[in-house]
């Protein structure tokens, strides 16, 4: 069996870590580049960096940081933020990031997912995917960081991206988002079942069992959070000897 993956995400703003509540109640959790090195040294498999402010003049601001990023780590990282053209792709690739995420500009623009994927490997991309369970009962995928429905629909997007050439999605759970309640399970296993490539759930972590039934009922590769470990509710060690004693393999 493949080992799950426990990845932390840090929201940068200004060069700091943050983390709002609905994307309000900002509050600046920690240097980004340190933050990352305890994560790494507590057991965590790749970190995920998004850039929030990924305005035109604060892009420099960022390729900065994450070559400063590269420099202090030893586990794979995603960037994303901002990425509108294989350009910006590729500043941040060379600026040291493992591996680029897309998302507005993807649902926007498809062919960018097969552009990165063609110039340096499915392996460099992760289009995530936010999307809102609502009344009819369909997955809606929304964009400009969860403000603005689509016509798009989860699982149909989710396997034109892996047509496209994506290597993974990361799937964000409005409706669980925040909430602390746990991961979106039942959309989460039909993805996996759908789909060929490794799927990230992201909304919901709250609780230790949040994450076993997550790799178990879910069926994800990977799972990431923010809060439970920025504010160390939940250590990473600790997460991962619960995760063993579940006889869920982690690394």
């Amino acid at each position: 069996m493949i080992a799950k993956r426990i990845i932390p995400c840090l929201d940068i703003k200004d060069g700091q870590t943050v983390k709002g509540i609905n994307f309000v109640n900002i509050k600046e959790v920690g240097d980004p580049v340190e933050l990352g090195a305890k994560y790494a040294r507590e057991g965590a498999d790749e970190l995920v960096y998004l850039d929030i402010t990924a305005t035109h003049e604060k892009r420099k601001l960022f390729t900065d940081l994450v070559k400063r990023i590269a420099l202090h780590l030893n586990i794979p990282f995603t960037v994303g933020g901002g990425i509108n053209e294989i350009s910006d792709a590729d500043r941040l690739l060379s600026a040291g990031a493992d591996k680029i995420s897309v998302n507005s500009s993807a649902v926007r623009n498809p062919q960018l997912i097969e552009d990165i994927a063609s110039g340096y490997g499915s392996q460099f991309v992760v289009t995530a995917i936010d999307a809102r369970l609502e009344e009819d009962g369909k997955w809606w995928v929304y964009v400009n960081g969860g403000r603005i429905r689509t016509e798009k629909e989860l699982f149909s997007w989710a396997w034109e991206a892996q047509e496209r050439g994506t290597g993974e999605i990361l799937f964000t759970s409005m409706n669980h988002d925040g909430t602390k309640s746990g991961f979106a399970c039942e959309a989460l296993a039909t993805l996996s079942e759908n789909l060929s490539i490794p799927i990230i759930a992201s909304g919901g972590a709250g609780q230790l069992q949040h994450f076993s039934e997550v790799f178990s009922r879910g069926k994800a590769d990977a799972a990431l959070a923010a809060s439970i470990f920025h504010f160390n509710e939940i250590p990473i060690p600790v997460l991962k000897d619960y995760l063993r004693n579940q006889n869920i393999v982690v690394r």
